[in-house]
């Protein structure tokens, strides 16, 4: 379901937006979904039931997948205690989750699996919605185009917060999660770097570090110490690595070098 970007709020999901529902047993293994789930997964590719919840994702999202179930079991290690419903980006299909995972017992309390519910808001963080005309209908990206994300789901409280990308200075790489930095403060984000490296506008967003990506047009310094780059961006004190690999593709984008130089 199609809805403009600024009509978004978390109870227009709750009221408005279909909800795909997934049962896992105690071993983690696909054992019921309804009709809404089995149309946006790839229920006839992959035949999920009987399986392993793991081996329905590709091989990139599982350790994210299996987090948000040992989240839901109680097993330390998650960064966020009691959190709403985190968003996922999985690849089959090319869309954006909204997730949330939970244990179920029965009525002697003991553990009988788990619940996963989503909401498909691919529409709500795209920039193909974004670009969408009034009938609020967003274009399917062509063949092998990556999904564009113009606003990132972030955590507050017990709330989903959207962050439009132009407000945002800079991401840090936490594990699966990621820290996202903007003008009015910090943020935690779900998605991974690796998520976010792929999904950005690369105009305007660059990966200069393994576990950093910058908005260019905040970088305010650079300079080298000790045979590194650093970057400082408006808004942010904390001084950016950037890898010896990027280095070059670094100083050519801010143009510090020409192109083809060092």
């Amino acid at each position: 379901m199609s809805l403009p970007a600024e009509a978004v709020s978390p109870l227009l999901l709750l009221e408005r937006f279909d909800v795909g529902v997934v049962q896992l047993d105690e071993e983690r293994r696909v054992v019921a979904m309804n009709a809404f789930a089995r149309r946006v997964l790839p229920v006839e590719e992959k035949q999920p039931f009987d399986r392993m919840v793991l081996g329905f994702h590709p091989e990139r999202s599982q350790p994210k997948v299996a987090a948000l179930l040992d989240q839901a079991a109680g097993i330390a290690g998650c960064p966020v205690s009691n959190p709403p419903p985190m968003a996922m980006i999985i690849n089959i299909p090319e869309r954006a989750l909204l997730i949330k995972v939970t244990r179920v017992a029965d009525g002697a309390q003991r553990p009988q699996g788990y619940t996963l519910v989503f909401y498909d808001i691919t529409d709500v963080i795209s920039a193909q919605a974004a670009a969408a005309p009034a009938s609020g209908l967003a274009s399917a990206p062509a063949a092998g185009a990556r999904m564009r994300l113009s606003r990132l789901p972030t955590l507050q409280g017990q709330r989903i917060a959207f962050l439009d990308t132009e407000d945002v200075l800079c991401i840090r790489s936490e594990g699966h999660y990621t820290q996202v930095t903007s003008a009015a403060g910090l943020h935690f984000c779900n998605l991974s770097i690796g998520d976010l490296e792929a999904r950005l506008d690369p105009e305007r967003f660059l990966r200069v570090h393994r576990s950093h990506i910058v908005q260019l047009q905040a970088v305010l310094q650079l300079w080298r110490q000790d045979g590194r780059v650093w970057l400082r961006l408006a808004g942010s004190g904390e001084p950016i690595p950037v890898s010896r690999a990027s280095q070059a593709t670094v100083l050519q984008r801010l143009g510090v070098a020409a192109p083809g130089g060092a």
